[in-house]
This record gives structure tokens, sequence and C-alpha cells, in this order.
């Protein structure tokens, strides 16, 4: 069955987790997405250890399935144009490369234009192209330390030690913010025709995303407080059980009054201070205090069923290698073999959403670099004699 995006085909320029992750969706969705590569290949092809052929590192399978590889010097003139027949039968261009970068190639959206009217044209950067720190490069721990996740970590830990998440989230949330705002742009060009610059900044973008809870006070107030208080508060952390830990989340009034009453005190929620939500949110420090409390007097298995019948959200703590087996996951099937042409089998997570009539799905798996020069050339209309001046000239490159 045909995906939802079958028939798009993108050009895509990126390289690392956030553009790659983007383009990811939407080749899940059945886009042709062509990686164009440089000689020494994506970076991220050599992160981790490879289980079997060097430059096939586990992140780089996740990232570029339903990919197909192009890899060109695109220093030598004659790669660039052989890549510029290719971007004219594209329906999108995208790159993460820093402004300067781009445009000292001949691929700024001036020059893609020449060959693509319609094309839509993306560009991940690190910060708006025309701004202050347009011209600074940008990964997603200096991301993180910009846009205040670092320091806000350390305040909810209580030791003002700044400290990232283990994850890369700026990367993760823009590269979807990445596949949303393509998306947005082929859906204007579907309609009228019209084709369009697009910037997709990542310091903006978890800007944007930091502020969605943390404006907090200063939307009313300048001299407001900013930070959300419940996830700042000292005590919202998974709680220790008698045999584990797990997280325990009275949110709402029908929430608190059942748990008051499933422990055997309801006479708490009679106190002016946590008598309706509003005054809860004020001092959600004592709340969860009183909960990490309660928390160590019964297992994790008693509080799951209690919790469960009170319809009071709960979960207890995995570990990420858990996953494996947690019991909803192996239903969905989330994790699932496949065998890869030249790395044998391996696992691959499937596209978590469902779609009734365009099922996403994983077509083909990473390939090696350059696997589809050839191809993708001849495509779109490079000729065999070409293709070889090429290869001679070391301006494509093919798996050795």
């Amino acid at each position: 069955m045909a995906g939802a995006l079958s028939g798009i085909r993108i050009v895509d320029l990126t390289n690392i987790i956030l553009g790659p992750y983007g383009t990811m969706l939407l080749a899940d969705q059945g886009a042709d997405v062509i990686k164009v590569e440089a000689p020494e290949g994506d970076a991220v092809r050599h992160i981790g250890k490879p289980a079997r052929t060097p430059g096939m590192g586990p992140t780089y399978l996740y990232v570029n399935r339903n990919k197909r590889s192009l890899c060109l010097d695109l220093k030598q003139p004659a790669a660039r144009a052989a890549l510029l027949k290719v971007i004219a039968t594209a329906d999108a261009f995208v790159h993460a490369l820093r402004p300067q970068a781009i445009e000292a190639l001949g691929l700024g959206y001036d020059e893609i234009r020449k060959v693509k009217p319609d094309i839509v044209y993306v560009g991940a950067y690190g910060y708006s192209a025309d701004g202050p720190y347009g011209k600074l490069p940008a990964y997603d721990d200096a991301i993180q330390a910009r846009f205040g996740i670092a320091s806000l970590m350390g305040q909810a830990a209580g030791d003002d030690v700044p400290r990232y998440p283990p994850t890369i989230i700026a990367d993760k949330t823009v590269g979807l913010t990445f596949a949303f705002s393509t998306l947005s742009a082929l859906m204007h060009r579907q309609r009228t025709g019209e084709g369009q610059f697009v910037e997709v900044p990542m310091f903006e973008t978890m800007a944007a995303w930091l502020m969605v809870e943390h404006l907090w006070e200063r939307t009313f107030d300048d001299e407001g407080t900013v930070g959300y208080t419940r996830l700042l508060a000292k005590t919202r952390k998974p709680y220790r059980t008698k045999d584990g830990w797990m997280a325990i989340l009275p949110y709402n009034d029908k929430h608190w009054r059942n748990f008051f009453e499933l422990v055997g005190k309801e006479e708490v929620l009679q106190d002016p201070r946590y008598a309706t939500i509003n005054a809860r949110s004020l001092h959600i420090g004592d709340m969860y205090a009183m909960v990490e409390a309660l928390a160590v007097t019964r297992t994790t298995a008693e509080w799951v069923r209690l919790l469960d019948e009170a319809q009071i959200p709960n979960a207890p703590v995995s570990r990420p290698a858990d996953l494996f087996d947690d019991p909803h996951l192996v239903w969905r099937k989330l994790f699932a073999k496949y065998p890869h042409p030249t790395e044998g089998e391996i696992t691959m997570v499937e596209p978590p959403m469902r779609m009734s009539r365009t099922p996403p799905e994983i077509r083909r798996l990473a390939p090696r670099q350059g696997a589809d020069s050839r191809d993708v050339l001849a495509e779109a209309g490079v000729d065999a004699a070409e293709i070889e001046a090429l290869k001679a000239a070391g301006a494509l490159i093919e798996p050795g």
C-alpha cells in the first residue's frame, strides 16, 4: 500500500541526527528521500560500534531507513551540476548546513530556484541566519545550554548545577519541526503551485518549545516569575516504594480526592492550601512531599493495582532496556527484526503512528554510502558517460 507521501521526492543534504531524523519521518510516510553525502560520509555512520561493517553504525541505521544514498564531492563543478539535475526532479530540497556553507557550495535558495522554480527549500540552522548568532555553529548540547533546559535541570534537582538530560532533545524536537515545516510548505505548493524558502532555527524552536509551560507569570507581568512551579518542585520525582520506584501523579481534583481517600487522609483537602487546583499549584511541593512519604508504605505492584482502580495516573519506573519486554510494546510489535542486505539481521523501531489507509512502513533499510548513486543520477537524466566521468574524477563515490 502506498504511503501518504508516495510520489514526493526530497533531496536531503543533512547529516548527524536533526535533519536525518526529520527526513526519516517523511520517508516512513512514503516519500522518496535521496540522502546526499560527501565523500567522507555522514559522521553518524561512525558513531557507536558497528556490529558488522564500518560506516554502518546503529544510530545511522535507525535514522536513515527508507532512503537512498547519493555520494558526491560537491566541491567539483561536475558533481554540483549532476546534483542540480537531481534537484530539478524533486519537490523539496532540505539541508542543515550553515547559511555561509550552503552558499559557498552554490546551493543557496536563489541558485536552486533557477533549476526548480517551485522548489520547497528548507534550511535547518542553529540560529536564524540574519540574527546576531547567525554565523555560529550549533550542536545539541550547545543549544540545550543556551535555551535554558540545562539550567532548569539543575534547578529542579535542587542543587542549581546545570546538566543535560540524557537524550538529544534539541536535535529530535527540531527534527520533528523540520518535518512538519517541510510538509506545511509542500501543502501550500500543492494548493498554489508556489514553492518557498523555509528556515527552521534550532535555538528559536527550542525556546518556543520550552516556554509552552515555563513562560508562566511572564505572560501577564514583565517582572513575573518564569518557570512552571509544578515541574520545578524538588519533590516532583519518581518515588521509592517498598521494592522499587514509580511515578504517582494525582493531577486534577478527582485524582487528589481519590488519592487521599485511598490512603485514609481525606482531611488534607479541607486545608485551604490544598482545597483547589489553584491553591495546590501554589503549594505543589507540599503535595508531592506527602506522596513521597506515603509511597514507601506499599510495594510497586500494590500501588499500581490501587491507583489503577482509583483511576490515578501512575507507572513503574522502567529502564530503556525494559522496553523490549514491555507488554504493551510487545503487543504493539514496536521492535521488529529485519534482514539487512549487508548487515544481517538488525532490530528496527517501527513507526509509532497507525493510519488506516496509508500506513507508514519500513520499506528499505539504511543504505551503504553511495549505494544508489548510479540509479539516482540515471533517473535524473545523467547519462552513463557522465556518470563514468564523475566516477573517474573521484566526484562520485560508491561502496567499496
